[in-house]
């Protein structure tokens, strides 16, 4: 039993470190994207992504022939698009992180009360 209860303890341990270490990543990925559309606020990215998007379906549904000005919205619609991809990515990971900690505290718990029930 008392085996049983260190085993446990120990995985709760490694899973708290792993959602600091969750937590830490995905906080320097958000940091990394604001950082690649340093011009643009992330809270803006989606608003400019929709306005983009727009633009880039208008002319294309108006038939206009490939030209420079649309390969830039086709461009500016990918790129904006991967931003938004890698943001909910690291949002996912910090969520993930929470919850492993959050884990690992009550692994932790458990194995040092099924520790003590053991000595008891």
């Amino acid at each position: 039993m008392r085996v049983m209860a260190v085993i446990v303890a120990i995985i709760g341990l490694a899973t708290l470190v792993l959602g600091i270490l969750f937590i830490t990543q995905a906080a320097s990925a958000t940091q990394e994207v604001a950082d690649s559309i340093a011009p643009l606020p992330l809270d803006q990215l989606d608003s400019t992504y929709e306005a983009v998007t727009a633009q880039y379906n208008q002319m294309k549904a108006a038939g206009a022939p490939p030209s420079i000005e649309f390969n830039y919205l086709y461009g500016n619609k990918v790129g904006l698009g991967l931003a938004r991809s890698n943001i909910g990515t690291a949002s996912f990971v910090q969520t993930t992180g929470i919850i492993n900690i959050i884990m690992g505290a009550g692994l932790i718990l458990v194995g040092l009360a099924l520790l003590r029930k053991a000595s008891a």
